[in-house]
């Protein structure tokens, strides 16, 4: 990496350390921040909000300092994943974010095992063949809800049991 590279990452860290600290010292006094404090940076990704800017509320302003703030962190290859995905979603209907949104909502609502035990099935769907992962889906779609539903028990009841095999693996080899 050249020196003058390296050196402008490094200002943009501490730049964007800085917002932050501001976004931080605001969201706990739940205050707004003054276009003013912003970093000039900030200004210039947030430059078509500078007219509206004393109209947000401090938790909105926040959060755009705070998305800001993780531009400017980004690498190339990040900003341009984060585009695509950004494409993407203003591509979906209302309907369509509006599912995904409750999706994650139900998700975040889940304990931390139920959450943990979606992301281990997750991986390893994403492990399988492309080939297999298709007949999944397609066998999935062509399930009437009662039959999905029962899948999802057996999956969920399989997992579980993964789950206590290992604890029993673990606490054996801790000697408990």
């Amino acid at each position: 990496m050249k020196v003058n590279e390296f050196l402008k990452r490094v200002a943009l860290h501490a730049l964007a350390t800085a917002a932050l600290a501001v976004a931080g010292v605001a969201a706990a006094q739940d205050q707004s921040i003054d276009w003013n404090d912003l970093a000039q940076d900030q200004q210039v990704l947030l430059a078509k909000f500078a007219n509206d800017w004393d109209t947000f509320d401090g938790k909105r302003q926040q959060r755009l300092v705070a998305g800001a703030s993780r531009w400017i962190e980004m690498s190339g290859d990040e900003r341009q994943a984060a585009q695509t995905r950004f494409s993407s979603w203003r591509q979906l209907s209302d309907d369509q974010r509006t599912t995904i949104r409750e999706k994650y909502r139900d998700f975040a609502n889940l304990s931390l095992d139920d959450r943990q035990r979606i992301r281990d099935n997750f991986r390893r769907f994403r492990q399988l063949p492309q080939e297999r992962r298709q007949q999944l889906r397609d066998r999935f779609r062509n399930m009437t809800p009662e039959q999905r539903r029962q899948i999802r028990e057996k999956l969920r009841d399989r997992s579980k049991q993964r789950d206590r095999v290992r604890q029993r693996r673990h606490r054996t080899n801790d000697g408990g």
